[in-house]
């Protein structure tokens, strides 16, 4: 299963003993986000590293982990869905729209803006788990 998974669920697999990085390090499922989420995980670096107590090594350890269960992918391979992603309040959310549109799949998040639109399924990772048990 393809799905395309937000900056907030990304950001989780920097917490220590997350259940959320289960599900990424999971061999059933093909993980995508835009590269712009990468950039954004590298800005909040100091957040995250406050939040789990962990130093700058063990960050971008994580972080090329992450690469490895996350396929980052560029905005040139899916800016010609950005415009019929543009369907919600949150204008950061457009790219994980126009990503998921792209890959023909859906998204995880627990943004509330990305369940305004009607163009792609989004689970929260509550539905996610229920949909994983009930595949």
């Amino acid at each position: 299963m393809k799905i395309v998974a937000d900056s907030n669920i990304l950001f989780t697999f920097f917490w220590k003993d997350s259940f959320t990085k289960g599900i990424l390090v999971d061999q059933n499922f093909e993980f995508f986000a835009p590269e712009i989420a990468i950039h954004e995980i590298k800005n909040n670096k100091q957040e995250i590293t406050k939040k789990t107590k962990s130093s700058e090594e063990e960050f971008n350890s994580l972080l090329g982990e992450l690469a490895i269960f996350v396929e980052f992918i560029p905005l040139d391979e899916y800016i010609d869905k950005v415009s019929e992603a543009d369907v919600i309040s949150d204008k950061d959310d457009i790219d994980f729209i126009a990503l998921a549109l792209k890959l023909n799949c859906e998204i995880w998040s627990n943004d509330p803006h990305l369940k305004e639109q009607n163009k792609v399924k989004v689970y929260t990772t509550s539905e996610f788990i229920q949909h994983i048990e009930q595949s």
